[in-house]
């Protein structure tokens, strides 16, 4: 398992270390937009057929890689796996989202939960060592959870939500119920990735992928709170290395230095966020990831390329202290033109190698 890593300009980066180039990786990499995913997933069954078998989660895993020069791996899983573990009934239609059998939507619902036995999740840290084995030292393996807003969003709804009234509904009128689910996915989440790590995992990912719909204040309250609870928990260091923490709050860019001084080693940026001004913001105390508009990868090879350009520009020329590594603002689009990756990777490496001569 403690193979050298042949390119760890991720993790380096990670720690506002000097790179040779920009390191890139995407968000959802192994996913739809490649048809050997779609090959596999159909061999699996499911979704979950594939998510918990961890011979399929590690064949997903590496297929970007064997497509493109990416700088890290990340696991082939999903944010619900917690939740589902707790007994809420995860589903996946194929062409629909995610599901609970078991929503959580009154006292009751929530004095059953707890933090669920980390073994009903050990498909996924088998499906971690896997990949790990199978990558060899070639890149770093990104271990990953949704946060405990984002998880609580779900369980709350029962499924995705365009105005998040129930989970609303229930911070407001209820918020004692809301603050006990939000401490006990907290504690479950460190768990959750500490496990990973102990099973292979080189950096640590919190996806917030909710908690830009909260209102000022609100924000600080029930997602920045119980993110920070998780980071305080989760294992520093591992085989000898540091293991970097990312947190990416979608729609948080107003709160960016609250999130940057929150104790994470990296802050990931959606495509609303300036990118220069995010870097003057920050200074050195946190490393940058972001932030390509997904859809900029609908454009034509050569546009593709000059707007990672401009995302590298807008960065700047890397300094003392500073990192930064290139992904998009959200997760990759299912209907992207897998060519298109192919030219925003290289181009990022080429653009980047250029600044730092």
């Amino acid at each position: 398992m403690t193979a050298t890593l042949a390119n760890d300009s991720f993790l380096r980066a990670c720690l506002r270390e000097p790179t040779g180039h920009t390191p890139i990786w995407l968000m959802r990499q192994a996913g739809r937009y490649l048809p050997e995913y779609r090959a596999t997933r159909a061999k699996a069954g499911s979704f979950m057929g594939l998510a918990t078998n961890p011979d399929f989660a590690t064949e997903v895993t590496l297929q970007p890689l064997e497509r493109y020069p990416l700088d890290a791996a990340i696991l082939f899983s999903d944010i619900l796996t917690v939740p589902d573990a707790m007994g809420l009934g995860l589903s996946f239609a194929l062409g629909e989202g995610p599901r609970f059998a078991h929503p959580v939507r009154d006292e009751a619902a929530v004095a059953t939960l707890e933090v669920p036995d980390m073994a009903r999740l050990r498909y996924v840290f088998d499906a971690v060592a896997s990949i790990r084995k199978a990558l060899a030292g070639r890149v770093p393996l990104i271990g990953f959870s949704g946060s405990p807003w984002t998880l609580a969003c779900y369980m709350v709804e029962g499924a995705g939500s365009d105005d998040y009234r129930l989970v609303k509904t229930m911070l407001y009128r209820r918020p004692d119920l809301m603050h006990r689910i939000l401490e006990i996915n907290a504690d479950a989440v460190a768990a959750y990735l500490n496990a990973q790590v102990d099973a292979g995992a080189q950096a640590l990912m919190i996806f917030d992928s909710w908690g830009g719909v909260l209102a000022d204040g609100a924000f600080q309250a029930f997602s920045l709170a119980y993110t920070q609870r998780v980071l305080r928990q989760l294992k520093r260091d591992s085989e000898g290395r540091r293991v970097p923490h990312i947190v990416f709050t979608k729609g948080g860019g107003m709160w960016l230095d609250e999130i940057a001084a929150g104790g994470a080693d990296v802050i990931g940026l959606d495509w609303t966020v300036n990118l220069g001004a995010a870097r003057a913001r920050v200074g050195a105390s946190v490393a940058l990831q972001g932030n390509l508009d997904p859809n900029v990868l609908f454009a034509a090879p050569e546009q593709v390329a000059a707007e990672a350009v401009g995302v590298l520009e807008s960065f700047g020329r890397p300094s003392a202290g500073s990192g930064h590594i290139f992904n998009l603002g959200h997760g990759i689009s299912q209907h992207t033109p897998p060519e298109s990756v192919d030219a925003l990777v290289h181009a990022v490496h080429e653009h980047s190698r250029r600044m730092r001569e």
